[in-house]
């Protein structure tokens, strides 16, 4: 294949470096908040556009902005005094031969059902001031048609991830989703939805730092601050026990203050009501999480267009390859690095960069990771579909 390397790595695995970083901000987390809008508009617009043009249409909606409000807040409740403005920025496809297409208005109604699925306490009047601020783009009907069959990069750019987890890694995410789940929701009501987890491991032991806001409304007082805290610590640290063997300590909320009164109370569930500011890229990478210890891009995929934009679409298949060659081959660990070049087929990366961390000789391992990246990229349309479809996450 043209532009294949396939190199050892000439280091240890993950799991045999001293210090391991590891991050997840959770879905109500303001920077995972405009992930989560901006992906949403760009998979309402590109079904809207299939369903008018047979095709996804040019757009990128990776712009939004999430500005955060004021509220007063105390134990039992408290009054919004400036709402959360969400701006929705990026560029689209508003017009074809002259017929208008509803790209605010899709844009508007796609994000608001993201929040509305993922923050419970929120009310979309009180709460929310939407602004789309989305740029205008017109196409010729006749353009569409065009080359149709080949896709080619949008941008000079490229994906990078790994395979497999590490267990710390594991362990982070698996955490973040086991505190959002309704199992734990309906034990822990008062949590909301703005959770954010830090593991740093050194060793064989591993610290969780959780930062989980509290709703106001119901946590009547100090005490029962400190009673949902203390069990939540407890809660995290029986699960962590399953997921791992190694010693793991539960640190929450660790800025509060309970002699001066100083504890994390929200009225919606995310620190966005009160002035936390969240833009999209700035959060979870495209296997949702934060990894200074590994290979990652600091691409901003969320919003951007699943058919050519290779900042996506690269990441997402680097990752579906690195974790294909982790299965089918006796490899401890594999990365993916893949650039395209702007105006080229997508099918045709500038570079593939293979590199394993593998005991021996890697000659073996050529053949598969050869075999695997070339399937994966004549078929590179199936990333655009799971995209699209929702089957996957790329924050």
């Amino acid at each position: 294949m043209k532009g294949l390397t396939i190199t050892d790595a000439n280091r240890g695995p993950i799991e045999d470096q001293k210090i391991e970083l590891v991050e997840r901000k959770g879905y109500g987390h303001p920077d995972t908040l405009a992930d989560g809008i901006a992906e949403s508009i760009s998979k309402s617009l590109s079904r809207m556009y299939r369903e008018k043009y047979g095709r996804i249409l040019h757009h990128n909606t990776d712009q939004v902005e999430v500005i955060g409000g004021k509220v007063n807040v105390d134990f039992g409740g408290g009054e919004v005094v400036e709402p959360i403005h969400i701006i929705l920025s990026g560029r689209a496809t508003t017009e074809v031969s002259g017929n208008e297409l509803p790209v605010h208005e899709t844009a508007i109604k796609a994000a608001k059902s993201f929040v509305k699925e993922k923050l419970k306490e929120v009310s979309m009047e009180k709460n929310f001031v939407w602004d789309s601020r989305i740029g205008h783009g017109s196409v010729d009907l006749m353009s569409l048609y065009e080359d149709e069959e080949v896709v080619k990069a949008n941008d000079t750019s490229f994906g990078v991830s790994y395979a497999p987890f590490s267990e710390t890694e594991e362990l982070v995410l698996n955490t973040d989703r086991y505190i959002n789940s309704e199992r734990f929701k309906k034990r822990f009501p008062e949590l909301g939805e703005d959770v954010k987890i830090m593991a740093d491991r050194h060793g064989n032991r591993i610290n969780l730092t959780v930062a989980g806001a509290l709703v106001a409304r119901k946590v009547p007082n100090l005490d029962h601050y400190i009673s949902i805290k203390e069990n939540v610590i407890k809660e995290v640290e029986d699960f962590a026990s399953k997921e791992t063997e190694r010693e793991v300590d539960v640190y929450m909320n660790t800025a509060d203050d309970h002699e001066k009164g100083i504890v994390y109370l929200t009225l919606t569930g995310t620190s966005a009501e009160a002035g936390d500011d969240g833009s999209v890229g700035r959060g979870n990478r495209t296997n949702g999480i934060i990894t200074p210890c590994r290979p990652m891009s600091l691409e901003a995929p969320a919003g951007k267009n699943p058919l050519a934009h290779v900042g996506k679409v690269y990441n997402v298949l680097a990752n579906f390859i690195a974790k294909d060659i982790s299965k089918k081959t006796d490899v401890e660990e594999v990365s993916v690095k893949l650039l395209s070049q702007i105006g080229k087929p997508i099918t045709e990366p500038k570079v593939v960069d293979i590199e394993v961390v593998k005991p021996g000789n890697i000659s073996d391992v050529r053949y598969e990771a050869e075999k695997i990246t070339s399937d994966w990229l004549d078929n590179i349309g199936k990333v655009t579909e799971e995209i699209i479809q929702g089957n996957l996450y790329v924050y």
